[in-house]
């Protein structure tokens, strides 16, 4: 029997380029709890110990805050972004 493991798209989250591709894509998706879903992913691609001591936050702080149908409060978005090295920018739609 051949068995199959399951798609972890973290697993494939591995250089910056990707990284990036990935939250510009999500940032584009009409619903924002997309975003929160991508940088879930990112942060376990980079790893939550390492994160939480970057962010400063603890890593049930970090899963609370990353997990589906969670409200983080700006600061903590924020916070997880720059210790990401992850810089968003805003620009005019044409």
């Amino acid at each position: 029997m051949t068995t199959i493991a399951p798609f972890d798209i973290a697993d494939y989250l591995d250089n910056d380029e990707v990284i990036t591709e990935y939250l510009n894509a999500a940032l584009e998706d009409p619903d924002p709890a997309m975003f929160l879903v991508a940088l879930g992913n990112v942060a376990r691609a980079r790893g939550m110990t390492r994160l939480a001591n970057d962010s400063g936050l603890g890593r049930e702080s970090l899963y609370k805050a990353l997990s589906p149908g969670a409200k983080p409060r700006y600061d903590t978005i924020h916070r997880i972004v720059r210790a990401l090295g992850v810089h968003l920018h805003a620009n005019f739609a044409h």
